[in-house]
């Protein structure tokens, strides 16, 4: 449960925030990815993350030395292990986070929960909502983010260096001959991903093409007669990274009990480590390149290829 401050001790220490003279003049103004405008009065010098991709995007923005807060799995770099912990996203600490006194709180919008977000809001402390979709939105979030911390010219460079290793990728795979894929989320029950998560993104820029882009919702449950049907060509998850050390991760070698499955036919059984693959910070370029190899290896794989 969110452990919860005496209304009106809150009360005051939101009152606080919201008067707190600013020590610069300079006003910065970016929109987030709920379409809500934030506004800082002086670019931001006291920073809670409420997410590990969160954290990774402020550190590649220039702005890990403002991070004061940040919560459970926050562990890359590793110098963001060192960070006070504030929660985790099923249950934040709202009384650290008011001590911390943050000028800025960087929310993931899909992973807090609603009423977090909403006893979040209570403080006045602005907060930036990140939910990035498309492998440019990690690009774009490390521009604003480098606008909010007056770190701009360190979250630029990021931001083209990641850029680059993107246009690389895909100049070399996109056009590939496509490889239909099932990225497998979990196994009990058996989930996936649709076409608007942005590990969809990095498959086509694979030259993949995933099967289950078209249902709904982001992260839908299918059924192993859908897998089946679907006939994939590749079986694609995440391997057990810092993410989850104690977590078992989806398995895939129970598909091995239906060999006429293409992926199991040409033994296109995938993983990539979850750390690079499933956060949507500079890392996924990474997982991307493992990706496309994966998706490389399957079509070398493909009767006649070698000839």
């Amino acid at each position: 449960m969110i452990r919860r401050l005496p209304h009106v001790a809150f009360l005051i220490f939101a009152g606080l925030f919201a008067c707190a003279p600013s020590a610069h003049a300079t006003t910065v103004s970016v929109t987030d990815d709920s379409g809500a405008t934030v506004t800082l009065s002086a670019p931001a010098q006291r920073v809670i993350s409420l997410a590990p991709h969160v954290t990774e995007l402020l550190y590649a923005a220039g702005g890990g030395a403002k991070l004061v807060g940040a919560v459970t799995y926050s562990d890359y770099p590793p110098e963001a292990k060192q960070i006070p912990r504030v929660g985790d996203n099923k249950a934040l600490d709202l009384e650290r986070i008011v001590a911390l006194k943050p000028d800025l709180i960087v929310v993931w919008r899909h992973g807090n929960a609603q009423r977090q977000l909403d006893r979040l809001r209570e403080l006045h402390i602005p907060l930036f909502f990140s939910e990035p979709h498309r492998l440019d939105d990690v690009a774009v979030t490390l521009t604003k983010l480098g606008a909010l911390l007056g770190t701009s010219q360190t979250a630029d460079a990021a931001a083209n260096a990641y850029r680059a290793d993107i246009a690389q990728l895909r100049a070399r795979y996109a056009a590939r001959p496509p490889v239909s894929v099932f990225y497998q989320v979990w196994d009990q029950p058996l989930m996936t991903l649709n076409g608007e998560h942005m590990i969809s993104d990095v498959i086509a820029l694979c030259g993949g093409r995933n099967v289950f882009a078209k249902l709904e919702p982001l992260a839908p449950t299918v059924s192993t007669e859908a897998v089946l049907a679907a006939n994939p060509e590749a079986i694609v998850t995440a391997s057990r990274g810092a993410t989850a050390p104690d977590t078992q991760m989806p398995q895939l070698d129970t598909w091995r009990a239906w060999p006429g499955l293409a992926a199991v036919a040409h033994n296109n059984l995938f993983a990539i480590d979850g750390d690079l693959i499933s956060r949507p910070a500079p890392r996924i370029a990474q997982g991307a390149a493992l990706l496309c190899q994966d998706l490389e290896t399957a079509r070398s794989r493909r009767a006649g290829a070698g000839q």
